[in-house]
C-alpha cells in the first residue's frame, strides 16, 4: 500500500499528506497559466481612493 511506501501507518494521514502535495501542484499550475495575464485595470475610483488617502498622510504628518 501507498502508506506503507511513504513510511506513514495511517491512510488517513498519508491521504491528507498527498493531496497537500497535489494542492501545492494545482497551486504552481494555476500560476505558471496565469504568470503573464495582465493586470486589471486602474478604476476611477481607485484613483480617487489614492488622492484621498495622499490627502490623509499629508494631514497626519502635518
Amino acid at each position: 500500500m501507498i502508506s506503507s511506501i511513504l513510511g506513514i501507518a495511517d491512510g488517513w494521514v498519508a491521504l491528507v499528506f498527498l493531496l497537500c502535495l497535489g494542492s501545492a501542484l494545482l497551486c504552481v499550475v494555476y500560476s505558471a497559466l496565469n504568470w503573464n495575464r495582465g493586470d486589471d485595470s486602474v478604476s476611477t475610483a481607485d484613483v480617487k481612493w489614492e488622492k484621498e488617502e495622499v490627502e490623509v498622510e499629508k494631514h497626519l504628518t502635518d
